[in-house]
């Protein structure tokens, strides 16, 4: 598998763009929708502009920004809805906790958006383009898609993200960015409008590569004191950063959710599914240094309603032995066997250690006050294994019950992969 996604040397990010997202989510929640034109924004007797318009809509000539009447014009039978904001800030958080799971280094731009860092030796191991495309098979376990860009730098990586929708991934390799980039015209690059695309032009710019070329009298003209920068992020020699996510103080609370493929109805699956998700929240916990005294489970059934239930626990923690078992208290008092599962999450919160702690006699205390089992040590060494090898290196056995499709190297759309 490494032969075949080649060596990874210097800085890799990733942008991951969510495909028409909010049309995408109604599509998920009305399946009588999916396969059909759906047009998410204002109502054309309302003076409304396109929020989202389904891939679906598309062809017709519908885009985001369009008044809603003339994209009623170029698609008469297209589905109408104002949109459920709420709905895709819940999906949204959902895959940004994807990613927050495979590095902590994110840049969330916007609701469907975002920035992360898989530089190997950073923080895992693993092939940069192995992950981006785990990330794209776990959003779209989800029930929506999205397309990724992996290259050096945020200005590669966004770019590459639009070159192949929807659920593409473009594999920008480096020393190949300024292949990559060259022919493309300059409008493709981010700070440059339609105005300063006319101002190049003027003078014979019109692709990024002759941008790269230009004089740098001629690009202190046009960009004034950004003229080197601008010739950089042209060159593909941009350097960009990611920060962590979430500085502990910050931190309200660490959770973990999943929507599934197929509803969940057998005590074994939930239980499973509940055990796995409480494992990603341990790791993010100690992760950060945190330890917390409350447990959350949430359920999400399949006829849109749900239940969250909540207990406080005797101790902090940051251990998925004690947390998870609470959490499957919990579970009894919100789900019965039959009752088919749509969504379950598991989260810890209130982190302030200053109430004290009470312990019992197969609980150790650290020096934060946080109580850990036997199992702890366990589920450190774990995390270790997976900071050095990726996060499939080594798991539970539960885990087959959930596992991430393998996708097959043809399955790469679109990369741009040294040849040596």
């Amino acid at each position: 598998m490494d032969a075949f996604f080649g060596a990874w040397n210097g800085p890799a990010i990733g942008l991951m763009d969510l495909d028409a997202f909010f049309a995408s989510v109604e599509q998920l929640d009305h399946p009588e929708w999916r396969g059909k034109p759906v047009i998410v924004g204002g109502l054309p007797e309302e003076r409304g502009v396109v929020s989202t318009a389904s891939y679906e809509a598309r062809p017709f000539g519908v885009h985001s920004a369009m008044s809603s009447a003339q994209a009623k014009r170029l698609c008469p039978h297209a589905i109408w809805t104002h949109g459920h904001f709420d709905r895709y800030r819940e999906m949204s958080a959902q895959i940004m906790a994807i990613l927050a799971d495979e590095t902590p280094y994110v840049d969330q731009v916007s609701i469907d958006e975002a920035f992360f860092d898989v530089t190997p030796g950073r923080f895992s191991s693993e092939q940069p383009a192995i992950i981006a495309q785990r990330i794209s098979e776990r959003v779209a376990a989800l029930g929506v898609t999205c397309s990724i860009g992996l290259g050096c730098n945020k200005t590669v990586a966004k770019i590459a993200s639009e070159r192949d929708k929807p659920r593409g991934l473009t594999v920008v390799y480096p020393g190949t960015e300024e292949a990559f980039l060259a022919p493309l015209p300059v409008g493709a690059i981010s700070g440059i409008g339609s105005s300063t695309e006319a101002r190049l032009a003027k003078r014979g710019i019109r692709t990024v590569g002759q941008l790269a070329r230009a004089p740098r009298r001629v690009l202190e003209e046009v960009f004034g004191v950004n003229g080197e920068v601008m010739r950089l992020r042209a060159a593909g020699r941009e350097v960009s950063t990611v920060s962590a996510i979430d500085a502990p103080d910050d931190v309200k609370s660490v959770s973990n959710e999943r929507t599934f493929a197929r509803d969940l109805t057998e005590r074994a699956d939930v239980e499973a599914a509940l055990a796995l998700l409480g494992e990603s929240v341990g790791r993010r916990l100690r992760r950060k240094g945190l330890a917390g005294r409350t447990v959350t489970v949430k359920l999400r059934y399949t006829y849109g309603q749900g239940h969250t239930a909540q207990r406080k626990l005797p101790h902090p923690t940051d251990d998925e032995n004690i947390f998870v078992p609470a959490a499957r208290e919990l579970l009894n008092s919100i789900w019965h066997p039959g009752l088919p599962v749509r969504l379950l999450g598991v989260g810890v919160s209130d982190f302030d250690l200053a109430g004290g702690v009470q312990t019992d006699l197969f609980c150790e205390v650290d020096d934060r006050g946080a109580v850990a089992s036997d199992k702890r040590d366990l589920a450190v060494a774990m995390d270790k294994v997976r900071e050095k090898f990726g996060n499939a290196s080594v798991g539970f056995g539960r885990q087959a019950r959930f596992g991430r499709d393998i996708v097959r190297p043809d399955k790469f759309l679109n990369q741009n992969k040294p040849t040596d």
